[in-house]
């Protein structure tokens, strides 16, 4: 049996049909860039924690992609926190997506 494969819009909230994709993956954007961060600078669940201003079991969350309890704000406060800015470009909707890949692949359910 063959397995229909459907390519991707480049947005997989999109392709999973869930409400505000783009909020989602923009979210999702950030949390990746916070676990790498987490990750790179070898720090425990515990000392990333009390970096962000958060307990540890929300820490564990985000690392395993489950960032549906954190706003976009809250998120970019984390990425202030870990010393690092955001810059945000624009460009037209009709522009063509560029596929974004998880390094983890995991999603929230609802963001």
């Amino acid at each position: 049996m063959k397995t229909k494969v459907i390519p991707s819009s480049g947005n997989v909230f999109a392709d999973l049909g869930l409400p505000n994709p783009e909020k989602c993956l923009e979210k999702a954007d950030i949390v990746i860039q916070i676990v790498k961060i987490i990750k790179q600078r070898k720090l425990t669940q515990a000392e990333a924690a009390k970096l962000l201003g958060i307990d540890q079991p929300q820490v564990s969350a985000l690392m395993r992609g489950k960032f549906y309890r954190f706003s976009l704000e809250r998120l970019l406060k984390f990425m202030d926190a870990l010393g690092k800015r955001i810059r945000y470009t624009f460009e037209d909707k009709e522009a063509p997506v560029r596929p974004r890949h998880s390094s983890h692949g995991r999603y929230a359910a609802a963001c």
